[in-house]
């Protein structure tokens, strides 16, 4: 082990060429202290606040004060270190220097270098006047006990530096508005459940002499048969009273509601970004005060000539290079994501398959079994075993695309850290995109939409037949599907973050234990924890958005996914507090201004959202056909109730089929002996077609149009309504509060008037 240190000296000299802030006067500002009302609550701005300015020699002899940068953060200490350790040369080969930390770890000559922990997480340290910030963290913070109070950032930020505290305080921000959204969602669930009962399509389909007489056509050639439209509602798994309780106008409002949430969220989150800039001192950070990744300062062998400062300077490469270079890696990913959606195709044709194979065999096998039988039908058991798969197929390819959006970002040589990090982070969240949520579009957007008619049904590459949706709709299978995504996302990043960590460390106390009773000193304690690496933060902020994205893209088919990911949250914050603080080895510390990359792919995704959410309503449940019975088709001319009602619509919603006009590949081989004794001679299906024996038989109808122009019109007016709504609100939500611009023109006053002070001192 060496342990290295920095003198007095190079801290002051670092200090210049890192362009570092020391706080020269307290800003005398009087502001109104805000308390924090919530769970998962923020403090408000201190009252007193150090005004930074750019460190120099001669303001360090002027106006600093003696001691002040000895007084500065560990944390800050450590990346001055890191910053010289990485541009250390210790070889010439071939008349180019080898130089970096990170060069003598890729090579094995060091098996790690990291900053120390102060202390031991769980037992405070001896040494008399001395913070144990690690101890702190874990008893106020990290500790299970301590779910219920406020996260201490400025400790946070203290220890780990800005970039860690900013993840910290955004999760904790966005856990705390899942609150609001958690409570609408419920009670809009309830609402579902309370008036189910009520619902007449409902009662219609589940009574015996409505749905019990209604005859449906084959959903499969040869194997599928005829069945009863009332089979949804018999036994314990009635998938009609669940799909009344997504499939309702509580939805619709709901959905409405998510999207003015995310909007309050994302601007609500801005005005709480400036407060923690002008808090932490990074309301001027500049790119240039970030240093140059090491491995793009060692491919810099061609020299070229700044147009700025009009001198020479080396580049990597000129910019036809950097074109090429782009070009490539965009092929790259695009071939990558091509591959993911032929996974989903392949996940598609499994659907297709297995379908065909469940309702010719389920109901033979599964006769005997009376606990399983009523659940276990031939769309369930599809429906869940492929949403098992497409788990599975996530897990794996994502193993697989993190190391090959690594390799193709290397290849592209980013300047900086934040580069490399919004480079990465972009190629990864369309990786995760359409890992995560093509299978989901699959089933809101494309299932059941094409699929012809029984007598001329429409083929998925030419042999397997669509699938088509149950009669209520497919918004109950996407409903079961974001459920087993999310649970089983939720249940294998768990397993990742805290039981292997766990694992590794326990395994290495044991190989490494001894006899003797001596005090292992620090070094060796931080040797034996699990290494951060610096994509440690990358990829908690990717799970976040990712659930972030389930949460708001399919909303309107799920208005419990905002409760289910409010519950992950607050053991998600405790569970990256806890690991950080115990399982892992101390982060060098990095300043951090925002959350990067992250802030447009989330106003990108809330965007999508609204689009999505309308079309859900509008195409995937049954809600718009329904309004346009109630006021259009249960009334005269083409109804013949006397008033608007919803009596009669599952007769309307449903085509008739002469099963004569089938064709011989399609006509199913064995019938029930129910059918052959009602001598039946039509079926029905899911459609908005002329029966038989119409002038333009099996082409769609008038309400087939009114209901396409309705859906159309809806999603029209929705869009435009809510991002009106959207508009305003981010409008009259100004991005900085107004007592934050006052602090920061008051600090900037004040160091103006220190630093002239300052001058005219020298002088005399």
């Amino acid at each position: 082990f060496v342990k290295v240190h920095a003198p007095w000296d190079i801290l002051c000299t670092y200090a210049e060429v890192m362009h570092i802030k020391l706080p020269l006067k307290p800003n005398d500002l009087v502001k109104i202290r805000k308390p924090s009302s919530t769970i998962m609550g923020t403090s408000s701005l201190p009252t007193n606040l150090d005004g930074p300015n750019p460190f120099s020699m001669h303001v360090k002899s002027a106006t600093v004060i003696s001691g002040r940068l000895a007084s500065l953060r560990h944390s800050v200490i450590h990346k001055w270190v890191y910053y010289i350790l990485c541009r250390a040369k210790y070889a010439v080969k071939d008349h180019v220097d080898k130089f970096g930390i990170n060069k003598l770890l890729d090579s094995g000559i060091y098996k790690a270098a990291y900053p120390l922990h102060d202390c031991r997480f769980n037992q405070k340290s001896e040494e008399k006047g001395y913070v144990n910030e690690r101890y702190l963290l874990y008893r106020e913070w990290a500790h299970p006990r301590s779910f219920y109070k406020l996260q201490p950032l400025d400790l946070v930020r203290k220890y780990y530096g800005e970039k860690v505290g900013i993840y910290f305080a955004w999760l904790g921000f966005y856990t705390k508005m899942l609150t609001l959204a958690a409570v609408v969602g419920l009670g809009c669930f309830f609402f579902g459940l309370f008036t189910r009962d009520s619902s007449t399509w409902r009662i219609e389909v589940c009574d015996p002499n409505i749905g019990g007489n209604i005859i449906m056509c084959p959903q499969c050639d040869k194997l599928c048969n005829y069945w009863r439209l009332n089979i949804s509602c018999l036994g314990t798994n009635c998938s009609q009273e669940k799909l009344c309780i997504f499939d309702n106008f509580g939805t619709l409002v709901f959905a409405v509601f998510m999207a003015i949430w995310v909007t309050l969220f994302l601007e609500f989150w801005k005005r709480r970004q400036a407060e923690l800039e002008y808090e932490w001192d990074t309301i001027e950070f500049l790119e240039q005060e970030e240093p140059v990744r090491a491995e793009y300062e060692a491919k810099c062998t061609m020299v070229v000539k700044n147009r700025i400062t009009q001198t020479e300077e080396h580049v990597p490469y000129t910019t036809c290079g950097k074109c090429v270079r782009l070009t490539l890696c965009s092929t790259a990913v695009l071939f990558w994501i091509l591959l993911i959606i032929a996974s989903v195709v392949a996940i598609i044709v499994y659907r297709l398959s297995v379908f065909f194979a469940f309702s010719s065999s389920l109901p033979r096998n599964v006769k005997e079994f009376e606990p399983i039988k009523d659940y276990l039908t031939p769309q369930m058991a599809t429906s869940v075993t492929a949403s098992i798969i497409s788990v599975i197929i996530i897990i794996i390819l994502n193993m697989l695309y993190v190391k090959v959006a690594i390799m193709i970002t290397d290849f592209e040589l980013p300047r900086t850290q934040s580069e490399y990090e919004n480079s990465l982070t972009l190629k990864m969240f369309l990786f995760q995109f359409v890992n995560y949520y093509s299978s989901c579009f699959y089933i809101a957007f494309f299932k059941g939409k094409v699929v012809g008619y029984p007598g001329d049904p429409v083929y998925w590459l030419g042999k397997y037949r669509n699938e088509e949706c149950d009669p209520g709709g497919c918004l109950l299978e996407l409903t079961t599907q974001l459920t087993v995504i999310m649970g089983g996302k939720a249940i294998w990043n768990n397993i990742q973050e805290v039981l292997f960590p766990w694992v590794k460390n326990l395994i290495g106390r044991c190989c490494t234990a001894s006899g003797s009773e001596k005090v292992i000193p620090r070094w060796e304690q931080d040797y034996g924890l699990q290494p951060t690496g610096k994509l440690c933060l990358f990829y908690e902020y990717l799970e976040m958005v990712i659930q972030f994205g389930f949460i708001t893209l399919f909303v309107a088919s799920f208005p419990l996914a905002p409760l289910l990911a409010l519950i992950n949250n607050l053991f998600e914050i405790r569970v990256d507090a806890w690991k950080l603080t115990t399982q892992f080895r101390r982060m060098v510390a990095e300043k951090a201004q925002d959350i990067g990359a992250w802030q447009p792919i989330l106003q990108g995704v809330a965007i999508l959202a609204v689009v999505t959410n309308a079309m859900i309503i509008a195409f995937t449940s049954d809600m718009i056909p329904r309004l346009v019975y109630y006021w259009s088709f249960s009334v005269p001319p083409y109804g013949n109730h006397n008033s608007h009602t919803m009596e009669g619509y599952i007769e309307s919603s449903l085509a008739v089929f002469n099963i004569s006009d089938f064709k011989l590949e399609s006509e199913p081989n064995n019938l029930p002996s129910w059918f052959e004794q009602m001598n039946i001679t039509t079926c029905r299906y899911r459609d908005f077609r002329n029966p038989p024996g119409h002038i333009h038989q099996y082409e769609h109808s008038i309400y087939y149009w009114h209901v396409l122009t309705a859906k159309l019109a809806f999603i029209i007016v929705v869009e435009h309504v809510v991002y009106l709504v959207k508009f305003l609100l981010s409008y009259f939500i100004p991005d900085v509060s107004a007592e934050v611009r006052e602090q920061v023109k008051r600090e900037k006053y004040l160091t103006q008037k220190c630093l002239h002070e300052a001058h005219l001192k020298m002088i005399q």
